[in-house]
C-alpha cells in the first residue's frame, strides 16, 4: 500500500477553505494540513464551528496548524503568550472535532539577541506541558516543530532533539526541512536522533537565505540522504508538502510522485 502524502493548504493561503480542500484533493492529496491563518480564519470561533461540521464530509484526512503569524508561546509580552496559548488550545479542540492526526506546535521564537533563550525554552516547556493536558484526553497528538532562523530559534540542534525528553508521550516532533537547512542543521542526523518520536516532516526547500518554501529540488537541500534516512529510521511518519502561497498545485503532485518514488527505491 502506498504511503499517504499530506499537502499543506499554505499554497492556497487566504482562499476559501472548501474550494481549497477540493483543489488539493483533485491534485492528489491524501491528507490536508489546515493552516488556521489569514482572512478565512479571522473570525476564528465561528469558522471552527462551521468547519467542524463541513470538513468531515470530505474524503480526506487532516492535520491542523494553528495560526503561524503574530503568535508566540515564548513572546516577551505576557498578553501575547496567553493569547497564543488560547489559540493553540482552540486548535486542539478543533483537531478532535474533525479527527485530525495531530496539531502542529510552534514552541516559540527569540526575535532579539538580548532576549534570554533559556527563559524562552522554559516558557515553551511550560506551555506545551499544559497543552498536553488538554490534548491527551481528546486523543490528539502534538507535533512540536523546529521554527526560527537567523538567530530566532530558541534551540540549537541538540537542544531541540532533547526538548521532549520527559514530556508527555502525546507530544512528538515535527521536523521542518527548510527551517533546519536555514540553521545549518544536519537533517539526516537529526532525523536519526528524534526518529523514536518523529510524528511528521514538513518538506520544502530553500537556498539557505530565506524561508522560501520552494518545492523539493528547487533549492539547495541535498534530498537523497534525507529520503534514505526517513525510509530507514522513520518510515511511518507523516510527510507533509508545505509549499509557498501561490505555488502551482501541479508542483504538489510532482512532489508527491518524488516522495513515493524515492522512498520506495531506497
Amino acid at each position: 500500500m502506498k504511503k499517504e502524502i499530506c499537502y499543506s493548504d499554505l499554497a492556497l493561503l487566504t482562499q476559501p477553505i472548501e474550494a481549497n480542500i477540493e483543489l488539493l484533493l483533485e491534485h492528489g492529496a491524501d491528507k490536508i494540513e489546515l493552516l488556521m491563518d489569514g482572512l478565512q480564519w479571522d473570525a476564528m470561533d465561528d469558522q471552527i464551528a462551521r468547519m467542524s461540521k463541513v470538513l468531515p464530509q470530505y474524503n480526506a484526512g487532516y492535520t491542523v496548524h494553528p495560526p503561524a503569524w503574530d503568535t508566540s508561546l515564548t513572546s516577551e509580552n505576557k498578553a501575547i503568550r496567553e493569547a497564543s496559548f488560547s489559540e493553540y488550545a482552540k486548535a486542539i479542540q478543533f483537531a478532535h472535532n474533525i479527527g485530525a492526526e495531530h496539531v502542529v506546535i510552534h514552541p516559540g521564537f527569540c526575535f532579539s539577541p538580548v532576549f534570554d533563550k533559556e527563559i524562552a525554552q522554559m516558557r515553551a516547556a511550560d506551555a506545551i506541558h499544559r497543552l498536553c493536558k488538554i490534548a491527551a484526553p481528546l486523543g490528539v497528538k502534538l507535533a512540536v516543530e523546529n521554527v526560527g532562523y537567523k538567530g530566532a530559534s530558541i534551540f540549537s540542534e541538540a537542544e531541540f532533539a532533547a526538548f521532549l525528553d520527559g514530556m508527555d508521550s502525546v507530544a512528538g516532533y515535527l521536523l521542518d526541512t527548510g527551517h533546519a537547512y536555514l540553521n545549518d542543521w544536519d537533517i539526516p542526523a537529526l532525523i536519526r536522533s528524534i526518529s523514536h518520536r518523529l510524528l511528521a516532516v514538513h518538506l520544502h526547500d530553500n537556498y539557505a537565505t530565506g524561508d522560501d518554501h520552494l518545492p523539493i529540488g528547487e533549492g539547495g537541500i541535498s534530498w537523497e540522504p534525507v529520503f534514505a534516512t526517513l525510509a530507514q529510521t522513520a518510515p511511518d511518519c507523516q510527510l507533509i508538502l508545505e509549499y509557498a502561497p501561490g505555488t502551482e498545485l501541479v508542483k504538489l503532485q510532482q512532489g508527491k510522485s518524488v516522495l513515493l518514488e524515492r522512498l520506495q527505491l531506497v
